[in-house]
């Protein structure tokens, strides 16, 4: 099992910065995935926003590609997200998540909420805001 705690988010006018946090208890296995996810005020939906590999390649959703960068320590157990030039349409409930089950990242944005439900770890997660 896995435990996830996010921390780092609040509050920022447009246009500032935050670096979130997330911290991964237990035994991460090397075909586990790390992502970002986020769900805005009054959506029931993830959004995926950014994905990590055991190799450190990369994926982010359009919406973010430029501004966000999601980045993990050598152990696996502490990835980040540093998200510059932020808009108010970010405000949201950010996650950070394990997935398994995947052959690499390419999908790990659009995956179904089915899917996420059954082979992914989720943290509690921590709110951004950013005011205009």
């Amino acid at each position: 099992q896995l435990h996830l705690a996010e921390s780092g988010g609040g509050s920022v006018q447009s246009g500032g910065s935050l670096r979130l946090s997330c911290r991964v208890s237990g035994s991460m296995d090397a075909a586990y995935r790390l992502a970002w996810f986020r769900r805005g005020p009054g959506s029931g939906r993830r959004e995926g926003v950014a994905g990590i590999d055991s190799d450190n390649s990369t994926i982010y959703a359009d919406s973010v590609q430029g501004r966000f960068t999601i980045s993990q320590d050598n152990t696996r157990n502490n990835v980040f997200l540093q998200m510059n030039s932020l808009k108010p349409e970010d405000t949201a409930m950010y996650f950070c998540a394990v997935i398994s089950g995947l052959r690499d990242i390419s999908r790990i944005l659009r995956l179904s909420d089915d899917y996420l439900d059954r082979f992914g770890w989720w943290g509690q997660g921590t709110q951004v805001t950013v005011s205009s």
